[in-house]
């Protein structure tokens, strides 16, 4: 199994704290690459200190002038908040750049105070990435871009430089909402799961993706990308009050920057599972939410992280598996170490772990 570190630059209230966040975050990512790591992960997200990367792709060009070998992935480019021309040059100058290292992650979004600052209907989310992926996919394949859809109306172009390595083999999308899972399937992208709900409710989810997958594509699909919040330490103890303090305080930012206790699901299109979700938390508070994602993470002891991990591989049939180490507040010593420890004691085993078969798929 592949393991990867991701990155989030999560900040705080206090906005000249920004620069610090920066700095702490880079010297981690530093890091990552000689501490064994195979994959080196930025994400999207705006107009919050939840995560203060707007830019994933630069982020990941800097990377990549001062690593050699690890791959550098998006997780994920947000594209209905993109030109997807641009998209398309930015992901071949990259991946040119880098050798080849990039792996190309893309999503639809979910951030309301997102979709409304950068100007996009967030109900059109569902439609504007089905179409954007569609072209900037056919792009990255062809070298051309062209498009006479609903939103996008391009003239025949020639991408320059031209993309040299296919895509098909590198491809995700981030998914949690059955909805999205099953888009992802018709666009034949991999999956990126970040869990939020019950693993056996994404273990559901994978199978009717693999499913859609076979019929739509004509082969199996590719085995899903996981990350994971770790807390790890020796004690176990102090293990599970890092994992109350810091993951229960990273998914109450989550709470705040999707507003996932909003109403405002009920009336948008494409976002129907959050429109439960929101019900859920209205009703029962936000502290058995709270708790649930607690547990869906990797934290404890190495061997209690290791077993964590080999529980959700299990489930589902992930051949890759991304850490954040990094989160919440955490000082820059107490993520080093986290880091530190589970690059030392959990990695090297979860990277022997061979590629997981499914019945269904020996079966077919």
């Amino acid at each position: 199994m592949r393991v990867g570190y991701t990155s989030i630059f999560q900040g705080g209230g206090d906005a000249k704290d920004d620069q610090r966040v920066y700095s702490d975050e880079l010297r981690l990512c530093d890091l990552a690459e000689p501490l064994g790591f195979e994959m080196l992960w930025g994400v999207e997200h705006h107009f919050t200190s939840y995560t203060m990367c707007p830019d994933p792709i630069q982020f990941l060009s800097y990377m990549a002038g001062r690593t050699r070998n690890i791959l550098l992935g998006s997780g994920a480019v947000i594209l209905p908040w993109h030109d997807p021309v641009r998209v398309a040059e930015q992901v071949t100058m990259l991946d040119l750049m880098s050798g080849g290292r990039f792996v190309f992650g893309m999503g639809r979004g979910l951030g309301r105070i997102e979709f409304e600052g950068l100007r996009v209907p967030m109900g059109e989310s569902r439609a504007r990435f089905v179409e954007s992926a569609e072209i900037v996919l056919r792009a990255l394949e062809t070298g051309v871009v062209e498009a006479d859809g609903k939103y996008y109306q391009i003239p025949k172009r020639d991408l320059r430089p031209r993309p040299v390595k296919s895509f098909r083999d590198r491809l995700y999308a981030a998914a949690v909402s059955p909805e999205s899972v099953r888009i992802m399937a018709d666009v034949g992208a991999g999956i990126l799961i970040n869990p939020q709900k019950d693993w056996d409710e994404v273990s559901d989810d994978m199978a009717q993706y693999r499913e859609q997958f076979r019929e739509l594509k004509g082969v199996e699909a590719p085995a899903p990308m996981v990350t994971g919040w770790v807390c790890c330490d020796n004690d176990p103890v102090k293990a599970k009050d890092m994992a109350q303090e810091y993951i229960g305080g990273y998914y109450e930012s989550v709470m705040s920057h999707y507003e996932l206790g909003g109403r405002h699901f009920a009336s948008t299109q494409g976002y129907e599972y959050y429109r439960s979700l929101a019900s859920y938390i209205q009703h029962k508070g936000s502290g058995k939410v709270v708790d649930n994602f607690i547990e869906l993470q990797i934290y404890g002891t190495p061997d209690q992280c290791y077993e964590r991990i080999l529980d959700i591989r299990s489930k589902v049939g992930n051949d890759g598996f991304n850490a954040v180490c990094s989160f919440s507040g955490m000082s820059y010593e107490t993520a080093e170490a986290n880091m530190r420890l589970f690059a030392a004691e959990v990695m090297p085993r979860v990277k022997e772990l061979p590629r997981y078969e499914f019945e269904e798929a020996a079966a077919s």
